[in-house]
């Protein structure tokens, strides 16, 4: 069968061209410096902030375990991570060299992944794959429907409760990038989930194109090994494991030659115009 191309495809010199060499150099220990250093409670989450041109470290700590990952401009929450253009942009599984994008009108790269020590996972038996932007948080609505419980801990809850310290709301929370979790389509093109492949020690590196605020939600489902709905759903408590946090600082050096990318360049108003009031905040905003 003949492969079908990508629909978004990047020319030379687009901001979709990543430079893989630069990337690769910044991956050297020996070339940076940890500044920050956190652990993600099991089945809770916390918020924490990464500088432009750091790097941040997402790793199991003792064991299988997946997260939920948001992102957010630090300076501009409306800007925050698009999980469904990044699928576009990307793949629907991420790894080394892709790119997490923002939000519309600003559209551009927040982070890119420069190291994934699960990154030889590939396509299981099953057409499983690590690090999903399939599908979505769990969160207590869903649960509702389908058991009648209240349940405080779902991944929406625990990350709601991660950002209130920094001013932010439930209505700020959105659509995550699944760490460390293997996931896909069954035949009936339904979503699936499988127990994670990662073992103690595993990790997933990002460089921060822009300054960020993240939060992470250890998942209540811990490694997903047991079914948390259905007639077979069991307590995953014993799964569960904490998270590790790591932001670095780096060489200086390193960075010769690189700055945050700016919004995308798109200045045609849609067609509209607003107040004439409007539209000069906008210019002054925007630097024009």
């Amino acid at each position: 069968m003949a492969k079908v191309p990508a629909a978004y495809q990047a020319s030379r010199g687009s901001v979709l061209d990543v430079d893989r060499d630069f990337y690769s150099r910044l991956r050297d220990p020996a070339d940076r410096e940890r500044i920050a250093q956190h652990v993600v409670p099991l089945r809770d989450g916390l918020a924490w902030t990464v500088p432009a041109g750091h790097v941040l470290r997402l790793s199991t700590l003792h064991g299988p375990q997946v997260g939920d990952f948001n992102l957010w401009s630090l300076h501009n929450p409306r800007e925050r991570f698009w999980a469904s253009r990044t699928r576009q942009l990307q793949r629907a599984h991420v790894s080394t060299f892709d790119r997490l994008w923002s939000t519309l009108p600003y559209l551009r790269p927040m982070a890119t992944i420069i190291a994934d020590t699960l990154e030889g996972y590939g396509v299981d038996d099953d057409g499983g794959r690590v690090h999903d932007l399939l599908g979505t948080r769990c969160d207590p609505y869903v649960n509702k429907l389908l058991t009648g419980e209240d349940f405080d801990h779902h991944c929406h809850s625990n990350l709601v409760r991660a950002v209130a310290p920094f001013g932010l709301t439930e209505f700020d929370v959105h659509d995550v990038l699944n760490v460390f979790q293997c996931t896909g389509l069954n035949e009936e093109d339904q979503y699936f989930m499988k127990a994670c492949p990662a073992r103690e020690g595993d990790y997933i590196e990002f460089f921060a194109e822009i300054d960020l605020l993240c939060a992470l939600s250890c998942c209540p489902g811990g490694d997903l090994s047991l079914d948390l709905w259905g007639p077979d759903a069991k307590d995953p408590l014993s799964t569960c494991q904490p998270i590790g946090v790591e932001v670095y600082r780096l060489d200086p050096a390193l960075l010769k030659g690189w700055q945050p990318p700016q919004y995308a360049p798109y200045r045609g108003g849609h067609g509209m115009r607003g107040p004439a009031i409007d539209w000069a905040q906008e210019k002054r905003q925007r630097g024009l």
